[in-house]
């Protein structure tokens, strides 16, 4: 090469000068290659880019045959090409033909050559193609040559990511694969199906100037941005507002070790000094680090992937000078979020009307967003595998809740297919509106009553538009999950109120805070624990703290003065808890009434049934309580020691097994025959051959998920409980693991037409 600096900088201010010329796709990319090969003094240079079927294409070539473009086709493992491309890392060897992956191939005339750099065309980790250079002579190349051809690259990756050589494809050949279409497995969060276009959460800083004019002063840049993204790692640290310990400090010290990394600060600085701008830069580094992440095998390696990334993003930012998050009240129509990670409170400050759809890269079917989520109607998808790297903004893409798959850029015929099922939705959702007045009578004349699961303001529109009797089961610590700060007593009581306000005189059940295990505030002191589900969590955690709990109830009975209150507390493993809880209901309204506040009418206090314990204490139990809730999901997840966080044990067991539904049916019979009210507010409830089954054992209140409540419904209505219990007892009473109880209920929906 002409000199370590010179040459790659004359190289990038000539391929500035290519790419703005009003040519064609491959007359471009026929001047690249020349550039790059008279550049580097080198015989041939080529560009292989990667198919839509996974195979490397030869695009364009200087030095080898003409005719071998668009028609030497490689596999993504074969030859020294494929290896490049699947280990994304640089060759660089002085005699190729020895090198055991070498495959020669006679169309392109390759033989005469012996040195071999080739570096993979990279964008956000991705590897798009492959670009080599050789040469007749057995030299090694230098390392300013593989970091020039690796600079290089990254113009060629936004030209292939552009779309721009799909026009160049042979006709009949697969197309590029940087636009291909996708489809991703992940986690359910929350069902439906949602077509939109893709909006990223914390948007890429698009960059349009790659090439420097002066290194220097981008240098100078690259620096000074460091430097006060540093500064500002230390100042988020040490001002307090951090707590000492916990996952949020853990994160920022992880950032902070990053940032103050040398080896990762010179890799930036030795990409500016070959011509790129800061920009360029921290994008070429994070891309390359990325590829190799991506692909290790070691968790914590893959787990430090984030960090990187986030830090590479606050210095782009930095750069920028500017915030360059989204203008969350101003979405594009149909917009469908895609983050690495989101906070609850993010999800809501985007406007709903255009949202309709989630996909995220973290999160599981439990975490705080998903909960959100579901409040909101809106399909999400988690769990998806570099999410953010192979979408760009503005992408076609599918949302499919119910399997938790992801299609991005989908085909004609998958989006049409998936236009068919909305429309098909959308049929059965004026249906179930049709439905709305209607009285939940069955069709043996059994009256149950449905109620709506719900948490946050934005549920209480649902009241009214799904006819449902009142709220069964609201999650109050959902209020404390969306704030930044611990939400004051005057807050609580003005959410219990607007609750109240909006059900009018119809029920609402008040579960009090539900929080630790899973579900940890941001703003507060956690402890890790072992066993986190079956720690110090809900009902334990406020009756340690009973300051917490107290100020809760307070704000819950004065919300409710002059009207019914349902209360009832999570988690409850012996009545002597149950004991102690009340006892703080009746301290607070002693204090209420001594400082003149207007009480309750009346106050009903109850409990969950959700640990398993509790099932050995019902007749104990009832004669305490007003009535009682089942909480289907923590009770099966105790009940089986399955974690139902845990993707690979959560589907291991079927809540409509004999075991379970014997459960189901024993407290339903307690409860009947004390005549204490009883309600199911569990997933259990929101799925049509759940319900059917629990009224047939006996069950007459159920609380669904707002989406849940229409389909329910329609299947309760036309279901002949009697017919549905005479089906069920024997297969209880029968040996556990003997009938298939799923498989039977179905086939008996299915003979009475009934839609679940």
């Amino acid at each position: 090469m002409r000199g370590a600096l010179g040459g790659p900088r004359v190289l990038l201010r000539r391929l500035r000068e290519v790419m703005a010329e009003p040519v064609s796709a491959q007359d471009r990319l026929d001047k690249i290659v020349v550039l790059i090969a008279a550049n580097m003094v080198a015989e041939v240079c080529s560009v292989y880019v990667l198919r839509e079927d996974s195979n490397l294409e030869l695009y364009a070539t200087e030095g080898l045959k003409r005719e071998a473009v668009h028609n030497t086709v490689l596999a993504s493992d074969e030859g020294l090409v494929g290896l490049v491309a699947s280990e994304a890392n640089p060759i660089n060897l002085s005699e190729a033909q020895s090198h055991p992956a070498f495959s020669y191939r006679p169309e392109t005339g390759e033989e005469i050559y012996h040195s071999f750099l080739g570096v993979p065309i990279l964008r956000a980790g991705n590897t798009l193609g492959v670009l080599v250079v050789q040469n007749r002579a057995r030299r090694t190349y230098s390392e300013e040559e593989e970091e020039a051809l690796q600079t290089t690259a990254m113009v060629v990756a936004e030209m292939i990511a552009s779309g721009e050589l799909s026009t160049i494809a042979r006709p009949g050949a697969p197309a590029p694969a940087a636009r291909r279409s996708m489809h991703i497995s992940g986690a359910v969060l929350n069902d439906g199906v949602a077509l939109g276009h893709v909006v990223l959460h914390e948007p890429r800083i698009v960059i349009t100037n790659f090439i420097a004019d002066d290194v220097n002063k981008e240098k100078k840049r690259l620096e000074a941005a460091i430097e006060t993204m540093r500064s500002d790692l230390d100042l988020l640290l040490e001002r307090g507002e951090v707590p000492d310990s916990g996952e949020h400090r853990d994160v920022l010290e992880a950032y902070r070790m990053f940032a103050n990394d040398r080896g990762w600060q010179h890799r930036l600085s030795e990409a500016v000094m070959t011509g790129l701008t800061a920009e360029a830069a921290v994008e070429r580094v994070q891309s390359d680090t990325r590829a190799r992440m991506l692909r290790a095998t070691d968790p914590y390696l893959r787990e430090r992937l984030h960090d990187l990334d986030e830090l590479s993003n606050r210095l782009m930012h930095q750069l920028h000078g500017r915030d360059y998050a989204p203008a969350r009240d101003q979405l594009p129509e149909n917009a469908v979020i895609v983050a690495r990670s989101m906070g609850p409170a993010a999800l809501l400050e985007y406007d709903r009307k255009r949202l309709r759809g989630l996909v995220l890269e973290e999160g599981g079917p439990n975490s705080h967003v998903a909960i959100v989520a579901r409040a909101l109607g809106i399909p999400a998808v988690g769990e998806i595998a570099n999410a953010t790297g192979v979408v760009d903004p503005g992408d076609a893409i599918i949302v499919d809740g119910g399997i938790g798959g992801v299609h991005v850029r989908p085909s004609p015929d998958m989006e049409a297919a998936y236009v068919e099922r909305v429309r098909l939705r959308a049929r059965r959702q004026l249906q179930y509106l049709e439905l709305r007045d209607k009285p939940c009578v069955t069709k043996d004349g059994v009256p149950v009553t449905l109620l709506l699961n719900a948490g946050l303001a934005v549920d209480l529109p649902h009241i009214e538009e799904t006819g449902a009797a009142g709220i069964g089961l609201f999650r109050t610590e959902l209020q404390f999950m969306v704030a930044e700060n611990f939400p004051r007593a005057a807050e609580q009581f003005a959410l219990y109120r607007s609750v109240l306000d909006a059900a009018g005189d119809k029920p609402v059940t008040f579960r009090t805070l539900d929080i630790g295990g899973d579900k940890v505030l941001p703003y507060m002191r956690n402890e890790a624990e072992e066993n986190p589900a079956l720690g110090w969590r809900a009902i334990r955690l406020g009756l340690d703290r009973p300051g917490l709990l107290r100020t809760q109830i307070r704000a819950l009975l004065r919300a409710a003065g002059g009207r019914n209150l349902k209360l009832m507390f999570p988690m409850i493993a012996a009545v002597e808890e149950f004991d102690e809880a009340k006892g703080l209901v009746e301290r607070e309204l002693t204090h209420l009434r001594r400082h003149g506040h207007k009480l309750p009418d009346r106050v009903d206090i109850g409990t969950m049934v959700e640990v398993p314990s509790l099932l050995f204490q019902l007749d104990e139990l009832l004669e305490r309580v007003d009535f009682l809730s089942v909480g289907s999901n923590d009770l099966l997840q105790f009940f089986y020691a399955a974690d139902r966080g845990n993707r690979r044990v959560s589907g291991r067991f079927d809540p409509l097994s004999t075991p379970a539904l014997r459960v189901f049916q024993m407290i339903a019979k307690q409860c009947n025959a004390k005549r204490k009210p009883l309600t199911l507010c569990g997933e259990l409830a929101s799925n049509p051959l759940g319900a059917l089954t629990l009224v047939a054992l006996g069950y007459r209140t159920l609380s669904v998920a707002p989406t849940a409540l229409g389909p329910v419904k329609a299947v309760l209505l036309d279901l002949d409980v009697g017919k549905a219990a005479q089906l069920l007892g024997p297969m209880i009473e029968s040996p556990a693991g003997s009938t298939p109880v799923r498989e039977r209920l179905s086939a008996f929906a299915a003979e009475q037409g009934l839609q679940v």
